[in-house]
């Protein structure tokens, strides 16, 4: 098993921390987007060093061999081709405990500080929270109560974006100066999809490839 981070003391016991793996990147060679290398190491190596700080952590991936050697508990989504909404149901329906924090598996630089604020700022009258930027909101970096899964499930067959099932529920989306204020560049919402996103940020493709 690959080591996933160092020694810390589990801050929020009662939370999942759920990386959204999906699928192959179609446009990077077909490499899984969470095994791309950025400054040395790999974005879900970089991602499992704030795992520790939770009660659980679940990898959603429906090709979940390439990613065997860091041991994680694995699931599929339970609802095929739905993209970013049936990977976070999968989450919310394998989680063990109440809450559950989904990123998405192509986001090398998300901070403690930024997932803090998130999850600060949930309440009894909330099922989930997540930032606004640039008028866009960012589902997949967001915490979710896990007895989301339900209904989350029955609206799946109508193919709705993240931000259509977050309408449905009593989201907090926090603004971007919420997140600007722990990280004032929002590099915690860059993601890598692209063989150009992955050279702007002095990336590669897993060696061999």
């Amino acid at each position: 098993m690959e080591h996933t981070g160092d020694s810390l003391e589990v801050t929020y016991p009662d939370v999942t921390f759920a990386i959204i793996a999906g699928g192959r990147g179609r446009r990077l060679s077909g490499v899984p987007k969470g095994l791309l290398e950025v400054e040395g190491r790999t974005v879900l190596s970089r991602q499992l060093t704030l795992a520790p700080r939770f009660g659980d952590v679940v990898l959603v991936a429906n090709t979940p061999a390439p990613y065997a050697l860091y041991g994680l508990r694995t699931v599929a989504d339970t609802v095929r081709d739905k993209g970013a909404p049936g990977g976070v149901h999968a989450a919310l329906s394998a989680s063990r405990t109440p809450w559950v924090v989904a990123v998405a598996c192509d986001m090398p630089f998300i901070t403690w500080e930024a997932l803090r604020v998130l999850l600060e700022a949930r309440g009894d009258d909330v099922d989930a929270v997540c930032f606004e930027s640039s008028g866009r909101v960012e589902p997949l970096l967001a915490v979710y109560r896990s007895e989301l899964a339900q209904v989350w499930l029955a609206t799946l067959s109508e193919d709705p974006s993240l931000r259509q099932l977050l309408s449905r529920f009593r989201a907090r989306v926090l603004p971007e100066s919420a997140l600007r204020a722990v990280d004032p560049s929002l590099r915690s919402l860059v993601n890598v999809n692209t063989p150009e996103d992955l050279a702007a940020q002095g990336g590669r493709l897993p060696r061999g490839r």
